[in-house]
């Protein structure tokens, strides 16, 4: 039983873990605008996001904390931008609870741009 307890406590922590990773992405992204659309059309009451600056400003804050994931998504519609961050750990005793496997931990994170 303490096995038990000791090993989704360690879980627990590396979900943490991911989701703050993701939550700091999530925020990233969601400051970084589009300049090449803020310049042609102008501002709105929000800042323009586009798919291509939400990855850039994702990828340069993972690799800012040097973060590692096995794998990360991000996508917008334009105003919100939704990061989706994965990582394979090893637990303590996960060779009792999962036969050796690695736990997949996931985190998705959500932010909005800035409005104005």
């Amino acid at each position: 039983m303490a096995f038990g307890a000791i090993a989704a406590s360690d879980a627990f922590l590396e979900q943490q873990e991911v989701q703050s990773i993701c939550d700091g992405a999530a925020l990233a992204a969601a400051n970084r605008t589009d300049e090449a659309v803020v310049y042609t059309s102008g501002v709105g009451t929000q800042l323009p996001l586009t798919r291509a600056t939400a990855q850039a400003a994702v990828a340069d804050q993972l690799a800012d904390g040097g973060t590692q994931l096995d794998s990360w998504s991000a996508e917008t519609d334009g105003a919100e931008v939704t990061v989706r961050c994965t990582r394979y750990v090893d637990i303590a005793f996960g060779w009792l609870f999962l036969g050796g496997e690695q736990l997949e931990r996931t985190a998705v994170a959500g932010a909005r741009a800035p409005t104005l």
